[in-house]
């Protein structure tokens, strides 16, 4: 990086954190709320709420994970992006009146309103033993990766000037993140597709031309089999995304368990109305078509590029295999003066706008559902602040910690999936049957938690060949069944009274929302017919 790139980065740095200090100012009041720093309650807007989503859920997962599945099997990585848009609306029109309706705050805190404690606490742990050690450890790990191959700081530099940077803006609660993600999200936005520009621009010159349309045309004349978003059992890539399970199969299953299970996402919306909550999810569903131009072309090209004799020693690892998860930092190498800064500023955006948004998460689970249920049940708000912070604290300790241990791996995009795998069966059968199945009891979600992990190690043993997404709509299939019959024998549940009460009415919608998702739908539909 160059003066100007510095420049460009310190500007951004300044701006954002000068914004969250203001909004932590201006939002302050005389006593610290929970609430407040936990969930922002009634304070983020639609618009806060879907750029939040965007920005927390974009980072070096997907610009250096995503991009690097895009060098090696292409546009059909995309499917994790375009489903997601599909699931946001599911979630905002199904899931989302259920959980404002009862003013739930966290997951666990579901759980224990509509089967028991024990389920609560036992998902609580299993939640914050993956945000920690899976992804929150691998956005640092992806991110730091990254920024050291474009600064030219040691990984371990980067990586602690990332935490402290997350930490800086979590420090300041939900509101502070909800608000400083919009600055992250258009800093992401804008950087991400000056490097697709660029990127594609350079493909053209390669070939004697220039012009990001003239790149985008060489790109699929150059690597049609990386333009096609269904793949057959012959490809190579079957295994890590098997045929039409990506869009009538267990995809569901992953999207429903991040997008409708998950604290980390939802926690953007459950202190708000539900007409917010679902305009910020329908908002979030049209940035997420965007977002395969800015995290999986650039991967494409570096293909293209690769293919073309350029990157030979830059794409390679330490033990000297092809490491595809260097295509993003190896474009961002190539960009100019300024361009570079631009770019820097918005990978690091979507690094430490993740980082913070879980960060906030583990803090929230751990004081609301372990600390003041189990070791201070009249800690006051205050208190509870505190406690958050110091968790805030630990777990970014932990993850600078951890996140060397992950140089092996060749796609961290595809490590955090299949790891986030192992639990999300269980998760969306136990969510699922306990929103709209009123027999579905205690027992029989306290089983499914219990076996859901040793399910998915034992059939990653079993039957190793077999697509870890299929293995999943197995084991999802497995757990209901379980969930059914010890339901169906426990002679109290047809009087449940656990059930939540199912109102069709809640599940009605505004004329701007259904307009708003009947184009998100019909540009899906398009998009996997052209690329099919």
């Amino acid at each position: 990086m160059q003066t100007k790139d510095y420049i460009v980065f310190i500007l951004y740095f300044i701006v954002v954190s000068a914004y969250g200090y203001w909004i932590y100012r201006r939002k302050k009041t005389a006593e610290a709320s929970a609430n407040d720093f936990f969930l922002a309650e009634g304070s983020l807007t639609w618009w806060a709420i879907g750029a939040s989503l965007i920005a927390s859920n974009i980072s070096a997962e997907q610009f250096i994970g995503m991009s690097g599945s895009g060098f090696a099997m292409g546009l059909a990585i995309s499917t994790y992006e375009w489903m997601a848009a599909a699931t946001l609306i599911v979630v905002a029109v199904f899931f989302m009146p259920g959980y404002i309706r009862n003013r739930i705050f966290t997951m666990p805190q579901f759980l224990e309103k509509r089967y028991s404690p024990l389920v609560a606490t036992m998902m609580a742990i299993f939640w914050l033993f993956i945000y920690v050690f899976v992804n929150l450890t691998s956005i640092l790990y992806l991110g730091a990766l990254a920024v050291s191959a474009v600064s030219g700081f040691t990984f371990f530099q980067c990586s602690l000037f990332l935490a402290v940077f997350a930490i800086i803006i979590t420090l300041g609660g939900m509101k502070v993140i909800g608000y400083t993600d919009v600055i992250q999200v258009v800093v992401l936005v804008l950087g991400g597709l000056a490097t697709t520009y660029l990127a594609l621009d350079l493909v053209a010159q390669q070939f004697g031309s220039s012009g990001m349309w003239t790149g985008l045309s060489l790109l699929k004349e150059q690597a049609p089999d990386h333009f096609h978003m269904i793949f057959d059992k012959s490809n190579e890539h079957y295994n890590e995304l098997p045929g039409l399970t990506v869009i009538i199969g267990a995809m569901w299953i992953a999207n429903l368990n991040y997008w409708g299970c998950n604290q980390y996402i939802t926690q953007r919306a459950l202190g708000a109305d539900i007409d917010t909550a679902r305009n910020g999810l329908l908002f979030a569903a049209f940035l997420k078509l965007l977002m395969p131009i800015i995290v999986v072309l650039p991967g494409i090209a570096a293909f293209v590029l690769h293919q073309k004799g350029m990157f030979q020693q830059e794409m390679m690892g330490d033990t000297g295999q092809l490491k595809p998860d260097k295509a993003y930092p190896v474009l961002l190498s190539l960009l100019g003066p300024g361009l570079k800064g631009l770019s820097f500023a918005a990978l690091t955006a979507a690094i430490v706008a993740s980082l913070a948004g879980k960060a906030n998460s583990i803090a929230t689970i751990f004081t609301l559902d372990i600390y003041k249920k189990y070791f201070n049940k009249e800690a006051n708000d205050d208190k509870q602040v505190s406690i958050g912070r110091i968790v805030i604290l630990v777990a970014m300790g932990v993850a600078v910690l951890v996140a060397p241990q992950l140089r092996s791996l060749e796609q961290g995009f595809q490590f955090v999936q299949e790891f986030t795998g192992m639990i999300s069966p269980g998760v969306v059968a136990i969510f699922l049957l306990g929103f709209f199945w009123k027999r579905a009891t205690a027992m029989a979600a306290l089983v499914a938690a219990l076996i859901t992990i040793p399910l998915g190690f034992g059939f990653k043993a079993w039957i190793p060949e077999v697509p870890f997404l299929d293995r999943m709509g197995i084991i999802f299939c497995i757990l209901v069944g379980v969930m059914a019959v010890i339901s169906l024998a426990d002679p109290n549940s047809k009087n449940n009274p656990k059930a939540m009460e199912v109102n069709a009415a809640d599940f009605r919608t505004s004329q701007k929302f259904a307009i708003g998702t009947a184009l998100v739908l019909g540009i899906l539909v398009w998009l996997y017919i052209v690329f099919w």
